[in-house]
């Protein structure tokens, strides 16, 4: 995927967030750039968040992680900072193929993220 492609991602997930934090809506036009640029995990993605199956693990340090709980019941801790996720479609899909940007986990835990859906937990710095 060529750098282009990821830059224009990133412009569209911020104009989501501006305009979801306006309207509390996503409008169709940008309904259908998120299908065109992620392709069908977008509306997977969706789905993920509107079931509230995303949530920010944070600590007091300030560092955050996002953990998305998939249609299979597994819970998958991804880091929207460095654009990682351990599921196998990551794996397969984005870093060996070069097919997708993301996948559904990390794209719904990117949308939670610009519309401010997410479950949120504290935890310790410390183990």
């Amino acid at each position: 995927m060529g750098s282009s492609l990821l830059s224009l991602a990133e412009q569209l997930l911020k104009d989501l967030q501006r305009t979801y934090s306006e309207t509390k809506q996503i409008p169709d036009d940008r309904l259908i750039a998120l299908r065109f640029v992620f392709g069908p995990c977008a509306l997977q993605a969706l789905d993920l968040v509107d079931q509230r199956s995303v949530t920010c693990v944070s600590s007091p340090s300030g560092r955050d992680a996002f953990q998305v709980l998939g249609g299979s019941g597994c819970l998958y801790t991804c880091f929207t900072s460095c654009h990682y996720c351990p599921c196998p479609a990551f794996s397969f899909s984005v870093l060996r193929r070069n097919e997708s940007l993301m996948c559904k986990h990390l794209l719904a835990a990117c949308l939670s993220q610009a519309m401010g859906l997410w479950q949120q937990e504290q935890v310790s710095d410390h183990t």
